[in-house]
């Protein structure tokens, strides 16, 4: 195969490997702007990726399954919201609670409704979203350089790919050019002005932690009915942290976080294209080594290669409304 072909290849495994990265950084970016700690990423997706892949497997369609993995997602950041918000928790502790429980929890009810070892049933073609063929897109794959950028690299994905690369720019705009976003982003600086200006402190981050959990369930769908074809015990694989580092790495920001979670993607894809491959000179790399790479990467930025990377100031402080 073509060194072009091979690179246009590793670009769109990059965009499809990133998805559930990105939606789970916009998540934890929303959650704490507003000043709430979402350590729970991790549990969220991994709760959606089994509500979608059971009411997939049941109902054969994937878009009832996306709305389920949404709903229950949601329920859960309601729950961290209930936790940290209402009762004022220690937010990290509440994050890795929901992380616990759903780990657990999922495999019980997997084993229990399915008995296949707390999966669930292999879903068939019409109950997972399919990958969309731009029109043309067989005609011209044999052109040189045009065809595979056409064919593979901006198409052949399934809808919510294109859908997770649209929320960034208007997760965006919602921050950054809207009322709503600009009273989000203050209550996560100074909560005691915002709520001075008559401005509901707990309705702001209650509503941030519920577009987190809506995000989750859109990321842990896609993990079971798009880019598999089942749920599988623990198949966020520590997605849901490496997601976090991103959003750190990016500094909060919406596009700079979805670049991070791109060089994430791009290790996990060259660790699937180097599996099994000799290099000259070295021999084949071991399995175990490309699969450690994302997490290498996490440690290295997280000490300190990056930069100063300055969190909200209210970020992980409950807040107690003055009398």
């Amino acid at each position: 195969m073509h060194l072009y072909e091979l690179f246009v290849l590793l670009l769109a495994s990059t965009l499809r490997v990133s998805v559930p990265l990105i939606l789970a950084a916009l998540a934890g970016l929303f959650s704490e702007r507003s000043g709430v700690v979402d350590v729970g990423l991790e549990g969220k997706m991994l709760a959606a990726a089994f509500a979608a892949g059971a009411i997939a497997a049941v109902a054969d369609d994937p878009w009832l399954g996306l709305l389920a993995g949404i709903a229950v997602a949601t329920v859960f950041g309601a729950l961290h919201g209930l936790a940290c918000i209402t009762y004022r928790g220690n937010q990290v502790v509440a994050g890795m609670a929901i992380n616990i429980l759903v780990a657990g929890l999922t495999v019980v009810l997997g084993r229990a409704w399915f008995e296949e070892g707390g999966q669930t049933p292999q879903l068939p073609p019409e109950a997972r979203f399919a990958d969309i063929a731009f029109p043309g897109a067989a005609a011209i794959h044999d052109i040189p350089i045009v065809g595979p950028l056409y064919s593979e690299l901006i198409g052949n994905h399934n809808i919510l790919v294109y859908i997770a690369y649209l929320i960034v720019p208007a997760a965006w705009w919602v921050l950054y050019r809207t009322r709503f976003g600009l009273r989000l982003r203050a209550v996560g600086e100074n909560p005691a002005a915002v709520d001075t200006a008559g401005i509901s402190v707990t309705m702001r981050r209650y509503q941030a932690v519920l577009i987190a959990g809506a995000l989750c369930g859109v990321a842990g769908a896609y993990m079971s009915t798009a880019q598999t074809s089942a749920f599988l015990p623990n198949m966020t694989a520590g997605k849901g942290f490496i997601a976090l580092a991103a959003l750190i790495f990016g500094k909060w920001r919406p596009f700079s976080t979805m670049f991070a979670c791109m060089l994430f993607g791009l290790l996990d894809a060259l660790a699937d294209r180097l599996q099994g491959v000799q290099i000259e000179g070295v021999g084949e790399i071991p399995v175990q080594f490309i699969q450690a790479l994302p997490f290498v990467l996490t440690v290295v930025l997280l000490a300190g290669f990056i930069g100063r990377a300055i969190p909200p100031k209210a970020d992980g402080v409950p807040y107690v409304k003055e009398r």
